[in-house]
């Protein structure tokens, strides 16, 4: 299992942005990103943690709420004062709640469609307008395996996440003419605090392809692949990193409700 970012330039020069990036997934693509030679500014509502994570890895630091058109606006300003353009967004924010339909309340279904779904096209609308002046960037988008593998207690979770997959293809349609790119990164179960809450891997995970929960470090590589040139003819595209979730017979044997990427 991949433990850290590989280094390269393949990102050298470019500028990115990324939401959710206080731990997690989030924290594992800027750390990749950085490492890929890529100037980052790493987006939180957790401000603290996130200008931590920025310290220690050399990005710039900016609190993010992304349900805040205004935090949108600040951040990619950031980005265009400081380094005079943006490159890359990448929409990694996201929450989970478990809660089945029938017991799914109005603000259960508000956060979930706030944060992961408005959130993007908030990101999407800011972002895209700059990199389409500019000429071309990137967006990913991250997605969840559940948006087509039904998982019992994510239902909101993963209507969200299936809209996100929706929105991608549309965005791509409609910014491709202006040379900006995006795709959605769908990751199966990962080894955070959303994927195996309180470090416990759900039994499953043994019985899928590759036998085990995958690595946030390894969505983060799959992540700045598809930010980089080395995908320049990849738009309107789903990447799976699932470790052989979809592949088989496991998803019909899942014991438990399990949280997706």
């Amino acid at each position: 299992m991949a433990t850290s970012a590989s280094t390269s330039a393949e990102l050298s020069g470019r500028v990115a942005l990324v939401t959710g990036a206080a731990r997690g997934v989030g924290a594992a693509i800027v750390r990749c990103l950085v490492a890929n030679g890529a100037s980052v500014i790493a987006g939180d509502v957790r401000h603290d943690a996130v200008r931590a994570l920025a310290a220690e890895v050399g990005a710039r630091a900016c609190r993010l709420d992304v349900t805040a058109q205004a935090d949108w606006e600040a951040a990619v300003g950031l980005a265009v004062s400081e380094f005079g353009r943006l490159d890359v967004l990448v929409n990694n924010a996201g929450v989970m709640e478990v809660a089945g339909l029938t017991d799914a309340t109005p603000e259960h279904v508000d956060r979930m469609v706030s944060v992961n779904l408005l959130g993007c096209v908030l990101g999407i609308r800011t972002a895209g307008r700059v990199m389409s002046e500019a000429g071309g960037g990137s967006i990913v988008n991250l997605g969840s395996v559940v948006a087509t593998t039904p998982c019992e207690g994510l239902g909101v979770y993963a209507a969200s996440k299936a809209g996100i997959a929706a929105l991608t293809k549309v965005a791509a349609m409609e910014l491709g003419g202006s040379g900006v790119r995006v795709n959605v990164v769908r990751p199966g179960g990962v080894d955070t605090e959303m994927g195996a809450p309180g470090g416990v891997h759900p039994p499953f995970y043994a019985r899928m392809a590759l036998g085990r929960i995958g690595g946030p470090a390894e969505i983060a590589e799959v992540v700045a692949f598809v930010a980089s040139d080395r995908a320049s003819y990849m738009t309107g595209g789903e990447v799976l990193v699932d470790g052989g979730w979809t592949a088989g017979r496991y998803a019909a044997e899942m014991d438990a409700p399990v949280v997706g990427g």
